[in-house]
């Protein structure tokens, strides 16, 4: 059976409770949650009954704890996790605005999961996987983005493939290294998980359609289109389909595309059609922002077909 590894960031993450309420005075908050986007991904996979594993680092403490119990529990494989007794688990602190978007405070440059390596226990996870997420959120420095292209050759070279969600910010693209660094990452990738508009990040064109063209000719075999409200699309050589989003009443959306990623790359690699792995994948990030927490919203199969079956009456 298929092995799905990634390798990024683990942090907790604490929010406010009320919309519009600011960190620049005392308040309640909720938390702290397991989250860092490879987190919930591989939760989520997890959660889809697919053998997976982590590869990062947290610290010696109850954030690392918190996060390592969950994702164990849930079933991933947390050998690839090491536990740095000098510095901090990563944090996310997240404010809620009235026009819907979210900020956030982070720390995780300077925490345990900007330490992480490929350890002894990591190039065995690495050794049985046979397929490897990258987040683009994971992409913090070049140290982690050397490890991170040696992690790729080790699962190519295995025969293994590759899904890419590019989920960065903007200015990182000004930095040439790192541009390349990216365009290194989608040479080598199997299935492309942008996000909207993120389509044409890595590419010399504006236009959607021509962006896809563009990474279809580098090799990628297909793109799944997270569209958030607008449900999804799949594209590759000889198809496209787009499906529409499942109503849900959102509570947080964080975490809503990892989810998104990790069922689409589940059912295509148990071998579904591109149009169901699309529909689980929009029933996953439907369900995922439908729970207050970033990972706790990451459903089993079941759950996802009592929600589609629930939509389509």
């Amino acid at each position: 059976m298929n092995k799905i590894v990634t390798m990024g960031e683990i942090l907790v993450e604490i929010m406010t409770t009320e919309v519009g309420q600011s960190f620049r005075q005392p308040g309640a908050l909720a938390g702290p949650y397991p989250s860092g986007a490879p987190a919930i991904f591989i939760d989520q996979v997890a959660k889809l009954n697919q053998p997976c594993g982590i590869i990062s680092s947290v610290g010696d403490d109850d954030f690392g704890a918190l996060n390592m119990f969950r994702l164990s529990n849930d079933g991933v494989d947390i050998s690839g996790i090491s536990v740095n007794k000098k510095i901090a688990t990563g944090t996310a602190f997240v404010t809620y605005q009235k026009n819907g978007s979210r900020d956030f405070i982070f720390n995780y440059t300077n925490s345990a999961c900007a330490h992480f390596s490929l350890t002894p226990s990591a190039k065995l996870l690495l050794k049985n996987c046979t397929h490897f997420h990258v987040m683009g959120s994971s992409l913090f420095s070049f140290r982690i983005i050397d490890e991170m292209k040696k992690a790729i050759e080790i699962v190519k070279n295995n025969g293994g493939s590759i899904s890419f969600d590019p989920n960065i910010r903007k200015e990182m693209l000004k930095i040439p290294e790192m541009r390349q660094a990216l365009n290194f990452i989608l040479e080598y990738t199997d299935i492309f998980l942008p996000s909207g508009a993120d389509i044409s990040m890595l590419t010399s064109s504006n236009k959607e359609n021509e962006a896809i063209e563009e990474i279809l000719d580098l090799g990628v075999r297909e793109i799944a289109i997270k569209r958030g409200r607008n449900g999804g699309s799949f594209y590759n050589r000889s198809e496209l389909i787009s499906l529409p989003p499942f109503a849900s009443d959102e509570v947080d959306p964080t975490g809503a595309g990892d989810c998104f990623g990790a069922a689409f790359v589940v059912c295509r690699l148990k071998g579904m059609s591109p149009e169901d792995s699309l529909r689980y994948a929009n029933a996953a990030g439907a369900l995922a922002v439908a729970r207050k927490g970033p990972m706790e919203g990451t459903s089993t199969f079941s759950e996802l077909d009592t929600f589609i079956e629930r939509c389509a009456k």
